[in-house]
């Protein structure tokens, strides 16, 4: 039998359309290394500073100040700045702690997520990641379609609205979620901009309209004086107060939005110059003064807020169908600076909630491209930014749509999922301080899970459908992705093949000899007797020439549920044999992925030799794709039909 040569440049493949030049654009062999758009950008990405990054992820944090005072006075009463008090210690002494703790252990803006996945082995961390997924995918589609619809709420509701606005929620909501997928599909950097500043318009109003407050505070203390008793008169002992105000907090929990978000961006912020890529000091401690700074100023916004709309807004006007209902700072700008101040502040506050989706997309294209492609369960193309900004839309146009815009009806899935992200950052704290012997920050972390876990429950209880709404995000997730992992079961699966010194002797040393023919061995017993044996009953059953030269290739499959690897092959020579051997997701393809390296390092076409396996060939597919082997020769041979479809240029398959 003669040598295979190939022809070592590839046909030509035809130039693709334009537009899918532009769809795909980002996506390389660089982001299968490197995954996420917002991941690990290139060398010559400069970044941003910290607080410009801060505003992306501010327009989710601060534009909650456009309902959370109205949402404190409806659970809390009078009572509202006691309950927000114990919101902001949470956010003090528990959020901001916690993802300080996640900035400092993920870097790369992998997040929590991450840091459980670690915990557990096998298929088991797959699915705890996906379940997280579905749960951040609950938090931040949910804040895309919630904050539009109560931005196109603040519309309809201002006083200059033309009446066709008025009952048109679901379309202009639409409208908002289109415009702001548009932002995303023009670039990263355009969102960064409108985001700073729409947050710096925001919250120089919101200091106008708070210092206008406070002035009618001072000059009718009398308005206090009523507050107080009011608030006595119902809760006569300092304990009730406290009592009650902590038994509320849990429904202000929307007030905490932000922080998971503030930690996938990670990779944005620029950090220090000589910053090490695996450990970057710099980009840790800016990314913290942004967790921080963001902290300490939505805690004195809340605070004030909460005393302001208590005071100053009758109690009445906070119910469904009230003038302060979802809008209370808005209605004390209309009240206190007029009706021209009091639009402009309307349309800040429309702009910043409909841009509060920004922070939750630009989590969504950082966590999904992170995760999904590299287990196998997403599309290649879901690497590249624009398709997934278009599935994402498409999501929040149906959610929209299912429920006509609604802001009560989404807020309580909204809470569930920041909750979940929040008890599993502390958990995953909990468990990184403990294995660093840190004995006072593992308890510490731990009371703070235990908070956030007495929360959740809390809102589920409550609230069960934001629990139900999680759970179809969830199962969507896990259905598409195990679809997905099934349809590229037969790819090659390889991001690199990389031989060392001993190999690349051995492979030369065969091909010197003739064609290079190598065994698919099983790496059992690894003894002489079992060399001998497998090399005679193959060069019996498939017809090898006596004398010729073979190279057993043995595969060891460490993980079978990783999907993507870098495959080094290790040469060995014992009991007489010659071996290239190689520890991969799954054997037959990385047998495949050998096979196709070695015709580009050599210039011929190997031939590879394999036995049939007895068994059902169900019970071997099922083998396959959970644990990476079953009938190993047919796959491999289906692979390297996907992977080459020129026959001429196709590793030879050979079973006996």
């Amino acid at each position: 039998m003669t040598s295979t040569q190939v022809d070592p440049t590839p046909p030509p493949t035809a130039p693709a359309p334009r537009w899918r030049s532009w769809l795909l654009d980002g996506l390389s062999e660089q982001s299968a290394r490197h995954p996420g758009p917002h991941g690990t950008p290139p060398a010559e990405h400069k970044g941003h500073s910290w607080w410009r990054v801060m505003c992306l992820t501010g327009v989710d944090y601060f534009s909650t100040l456009g309902y959370q005072p109205g949402i404190a006075a409806l659970a809390a009463g009078l009572l509202s700045p006691f309950a927000t008090l114990v919101l902001i210690a949470l956010t003090l002494l528990g959020a901001l702690p916690v993802y300080r703790r996640v900035a400092k252990e993920s870097p790369q803006g992998e997040g929590s997520i991450a840091m459980l996945e670690r915990l557990l082995p096998w298929w088991a961390g797959k699915l705890l990641v996906l379940v997280l997924l579905g749960f951040a995918a609950t938090d931040f589609v949910i804040t895309m379609t919630l904050s539009a619809a109560d931005a196109s709420a603040h519309v309809v509701e201002n006083p200059f609205a033309p009446a066709a606005l008025h009952g048109a929620n679901l379309w202009i909501t639409l409208l908002l979620l289109a415009a702001l997928g548009a932002v995303f599909l023009k670039g990263f950097r355009e969102a960064i901009g409108i985001a700073v500043a729409l947050v710096g318009v925001y919250l120089v109003l919101n200091v106008v309209v708070l210092a206008t407050s406070a002035w009618q505070v001072l000059s009718h203390p009398v308005a206090v004086g009523n507050w107080w008793g009011a608030m006595t008169a119902q809760h006569s002992s300092p304990l009730a107060i406290v009592g009650v105000a902590l038994l509320v907090f849990p429904k202000l929990a929307l007030g905490m939005s932000g922080f998971e978000t503030g930690v996938a961006v990670m990779p944005q912020v620029r950090g220090d110059a000589g910053d090490d890529p695996v450990k970057p000091a710099g980009r840790i401690r800016d990314t913290r003064r942004l967790l921080t700074t963001a902290a300490l100023i939505m805690s004195v916004f809340l605070l004030l807020s909460s005393l302001a709309t208590t005071i100053l807004i009758p109690q009445k006007e906070f119910a469904p169908g009230g003038s302060a209902n979802g809008r209370a700072l808005a209605y004390l700008a209309h009240e206190h600076l007029g009706e021209a101040f009091g639009t402009v502040y309307d349309i800040s506050t429309i702009a910043i909630l409909w841009f509060a989706g920004a922070s939750a997309m630009a989590g969504l294209l950082n966590l999904v491209p992170r995760y999904l492609p590299r287990y196998g369960m997403a599309p290649e193309w879901t690497r590249a930014v624009r398709p997934l900004v278009l599935i994402f839309m498409a999501i929040a146009f149906g959610i929209t749509v299912v429920f006509d815009a609604s802001v009560d009806d989404q807020s309580g899935a909204y809470a569930t999922g920041v909750l979940v992200l929040m008890l599993s950052a502390s958990f995953a704290s909990t468990v990184a301080a403990r294995h660093r012997g840190h004995r006072g920050a593992t308890i510490g972390f731990g009371a703070i899970t235990l908070v956030f876990g007495y929360t959740l429950v809390t809102n589920v209880i409550e609230r069960p459908d934001g629990l139900k709404i999680a759970l179809l995000f969830i199962l969507g997730i896990l259905l598409t992705s195990f679809a997905s992992r099934v349809h590229r079961a037969f790819e090659l699966r390889a991001a690199d093949v990389v031989f060392d010194e001993t190999a690349e002797r051995l492979i030369e040393e065969a091909l010197a000899a003739g064609p290079l023919r190598v065994i698919a061995n099983e790496p059992d017993e690894r003894n002489a007797a079992d060399y001998r044996e497998k090399e005679y009953s193959q060069r019996e059953e498939t017809h090898i020439p006596d004398r010729g030269p073979v190279l057993f290739l043995e595969v060891l499959v460490e993980d079978s549920s990783d999907f993507t690897a870098e495959l080094h092959v290790h040469g060995v020579e014992e009991h007489g044999a010659r071996i290239l051997r190689v520890q991969g997701a799954g054997v037959p393809n990385t047998i495949a992925a050998v096979l196709m390296q070695l015709r580009e390092r050599t210039g011929q076409v190997p031939h590879i030799y394999f036995n049939w396996t007895e068994g059902h060939p169900f019970s071997h597919l099922l083998r396959f794709l959970v644990f990476g082997d079953g009938e190993v020769a047919p796959v491999a041979r289906e692979v390297l039909r996907r992977a080459e479809p020129d026959l001429r240029r196709r590793p030879r398959v050979h079973v006996g």
